[in-house]
């Protein structure tokens, strides 16, 4: 699908439920824009369920991740950016960190995250996944649909075309 955000804006900015993110994310991976349906995960300063999610299959999906906004380690970093390349993932929406972002950057997918950190998170398993996720002042929910390019990130309740 080709589009812009902006282009996206224009048509559809007075529906009932369409939501602009605040432009808090940086952008990484080599697609500055991707889209799809939203999955999402919520997790503190700990990737195990990230992981788990990444390594399903799955088609026009988006993972928004709301790790709580932590400074304090990466919840993604190259191996787990590509093993959701290979398991067909859009794109990755952090409220949190990266880490391998030089690598990152050279791979086929669009990836939002608050900034890099070197650390890798811990390990213990801890997170919910499918609930509703705040953060950037939008309402991130299962199933509803994400459009990100370099201008920034849109959610809305169906697809926009």
């Amino acid at each position: 699908m080709t589009f812009t955000t902006a282009d996206l804006c224009d048509a559809h900015s007075g529906e009932s439920y369409f939501q602009i993110a605040e432009p808090l994310l940086k952008s990484y991976g080599g697609h500055s824009s991707f889209c799809g349906q939203i999955t999402t995960v919520k997790v503190f300063e700990d990737n195990v369920l990230v992981r788990k999610i990444l390594e399903e299959k799955v088609r026009h999906r988006v993972l928004v991740v709301d790790g709580g906004g932590s400074h304090r380690c990466a919840l993604l970093g190259d191996d787990m950016a590509k093993l959701a390349i290979d398991n067909g993932w859009q794109g990755i929406v952090i409220h949190g960190c990266i880490r391998d972002s030089a690598i990152i950057n050279q791979l086929p997918i669009g990836i939002r995250a608050l900034h890099t950190h070197p650390l890798k998170s811990h390990k213990k398993g801890h997170g919910d996944r499918d609930l509703l996720v705040t953060f950037a002042g939008v309402n991130f929910r299962q199933n509803h649909f994400l459009y990100a390019d370099a201008d920034g990130i849109i959610v809305s309740e169906t697809m926009l075309s």
